[in-house]
């Protein structure tokens, strides 16, 4: 099975018809198996249900290959990592190589409560890692900004979890260098819901063009008319659907492109973009 590295994640093609992405929790050189950790999430939406309650041994499941929009640095002299709730997974990951190349780390894992915890057992004996249960602290969260006031300058921050972690980490980390912070998202960003359209999309190999309507993505018009095109989780936070940019201005919708990645418009994710200029000529 193809290698892959700390960060990485996984299509699963379940049998319901649904496609979901899981982080890789045991990074090994040469993986004889891929393991995943699914929580089952009450408000499901059919993923994490359908694993819990349907899911059997013996049932067989088509993947993708590994991808990884949030890779470990490993060469850095110390990592700082935030995880809240299952956003642990890849954190997970990252934790076991670190401690395997003796590097310097530290983890702040952040859970509505104990008993809700991934891997706390494992974590436990490790002692960079200190845990926050909102049940146990009158139900404050976990104060983001003043651990990272903290941190020496020189380190690479690490952090998944739900939007409120995100949001706060992203804004105390607002006057760090952008190559030392690295942030996973695993529900779409919070933004406009309305797609507007009225743009055309060139596919410069095939010469074909397709005006995007209002209410309908790149996507879903590339995929309405037969075009074979790589996709996933159509909410912007996999990669799966992302090409190359030869001209026009994207509206970049993703959680996955860096601030200077998007300001360069040389590449797109499908999914969920819109377009600022009148015309998008992709490397189709």
């Amino acid at each position: 099975m193809p290698a892959y590295e700390p960060g990485a994640h996984i299509d699963l093609h379940l049998p319901n018809g649904l496609t979901r992405q899981y982080s890789l929790i045991n990074a090994e050189p040469d993986p004889a198996t891929y393991t995943v950790g699914i929580k089952r999430d009450p408000a499901s939406r059919g993923g994490s249900r359908y694993v819990h309650d349907e899911l059997r041994v013996g049932k067989t499941l088509k993947i993708s290959a590994p991808r990884n929009n949030f890779a470990l640095v490993e060469s850095a002299k110390h990592v700082v990592l935030f995880a809240g709730g299952i956003g642990i997974t890849p954190i997970w990951c990252m934790v076991q190589r670190l401690e395997r190349l003796g590097r310097s780390w530290a983890l702040y894992y952040a859970c509505r409560s104990r008993s809700d915890m991934a891997f706390l057992q494992s974590l436990e004996a490790m002692a960079p890692a200190q845990f926050h249960f909102d049940d146990e602290t009158a139900g404050k969260f976990l104060d983001v900004t003043s651990i990272i006031a903290k941190t020496p300058k020189d380190a690479h921050l690490y952090c998944c979890g739900p939007t409120p972690m995100l949001k706060a980490f992203e804004a105390a980390t607002t006057d760090w260098p952008r190559e030392q912070i690295h942030v996973e998202y695993f529900t779409p960003k919070q933004q406009e819901t309305d797609k507007k359209g009225g743009f055309v999309v060139e596919l410069a190999r095939s010469g074909q063009e397709f005006v995007i309507p209002e209410g309908k993505t790149i996507l879903q018009v590339l995929l309405d008319a037969g075009v074979d095109v790589d996709y996933s989780c159509e909410l912007g936070i996999c990669g799966a659907c992302e090409q190359r940019v030869i001209s026009g201005t994207p509206e970049h919708r993703d959680a996955i492109l860096t601030e200077e990645e998007q300001a360069s418009n040389t590449k797109v994710m499908i999914c969920c973009a819109g377009c600022k200029s009148d015309r998008l000529v992709l490397d189709l």
